[in-house]
């Protein structure tokens, strides 16, 4: 019951950096707050995946630090609905340059991103 907690309370602290990100970032056509908080939400799950452990289940010492920073903290930071509905938005409005540079580099500098924070945290 206390891993539920760690994730309940990452979460609620990750979706208010969010929130706060999101009004900090102005967002025109380009859903550039999303794309922001994604990407940098990436790069800490690998920085913390790679310091605490790959596997939030994993049995170690630092499962409920893993919870509490990966699938509560990134993940209410980061939001793949979010990315799913503003994507969506650009092919109603056919904004199909914006769309495909949106989608296919938010992918790659995730990967990227998640990736690196592995890099730096080993």
């Amino acid at each position: 019951m206390k891993n539920v907690l760690y994730v309940f309370l990452g979460g609620g602290i990750g979706s208010v950096l969010r929130y706060v990100l999101c009004l900090l970032i102005p967002s025109s056509s380009f859903p550039a707050a999303t794309f922001v908080v994604n990407i940098t939400g990436s790069f800490l799950i690998g920085l913390f995946a790679a310091l605490y452990g790959m596997q939030p289940t994993a049995q170690s010492g630092h499962q409920a630090l893993l919870l509490f920073l990966t699938t509560g903290l990134c993940g209410g930071f980061t939001t793949f609905s979010t990315f799913s509905k503003e994507s969506y938005s650009l092919i109603q409005q056919q904004q199909w340059p914006l769309f495909f540079i949106y989608v296919f580099t938010s992918v790659a500098l995730c990967i990227g991103g998640t990736a690196l924070g592995f890099y730096f945290g080993k």
